[in-house]
């Protein structure tokens, strides 16, 4: 059996913090640890979202799910929820959830290794204008003139810039080629196409 199919055993081809059945991925949880499928769950996509940060944490969401999922005897599921608490442990629910639940000193310590614990669910997305998260390789357009500083390039509205690269220390700025030069922009500046 592949491990999907052992997930998908053991889950009952169900979620396994939410309980849907659509869009459900092997989902390994970091970091690997050559468990098998011990180290994987079966999840759907919104999840696999909110758990690597690629969308905005949705606390209304994960309430109805954490306190059930961290009661798992699935140690993988066990440590999802418990990250994805220490996130929201501001929120009352989720202080009482971490209160309640109880990881031995082995699956704690594997919990920790991600350093996610740390920090809380706030996620920092570069946005384009209209607030539209953008990712590695998106398209955008100008939405105003640019001059490019050291350069006599001027950059006109409406001009699409395919193929971004995220600029990784500073969400308001990408990279992109205009007439074959690499230059930085503003997201205030641009809007997804």
């Amino acid at each position: 059996m592949t491990t999907e199919q052992l997930l998908q055993e053991r889950s009952g081809n169900q979620c396994e913090l939410c309980g849907t059945t659509a869009n459900l991925v092997a989902y390994e949880v970091q970091p690997a640890r050559n468990l098998g499928a011990d180290g994987f769950i079966l999840i759907d996509e919104k999840c696999i979202a909110q758990i690597d940060k690629k969308e905005e944490p949705d606390a209304a969401y994960w309430q109805n799910i954490l306190p059930t999922s961290m009661w798992s005897e699935v140690p993988a599921v066990q440590v999802v929820s418990w990250r994805m608490l220490n996130r929201f442990r501001e929120e009352g629910w989720a202080a009482d959830a971490l209160d309640m639940m109880y990881l031995d000193d082995e699956l704690l310590e594997y919990a920790k290794l991600t350093g996610d614990h740390t920090g809380d669910a706030s996620v920092q997305f570069h946005k384009d204008s209209n607030g539209n998260i953008l990712q590695q390789g998106d398209s955008v357009t100008l939405i105003k003139d640019l001059d490019v500083k050291g350069s006599t390039l001027n950059a006109k509205v409406g001009t699409a810039v395919r193929n971004i690269r995220l600029v990784h220390d500073n969400t308001e700025q990408i990279e992109g080629k205009i007439d074959g030069q690499l230059i930085v922009i503003l997201t205030k500046y641009v809007k997804k196409q």
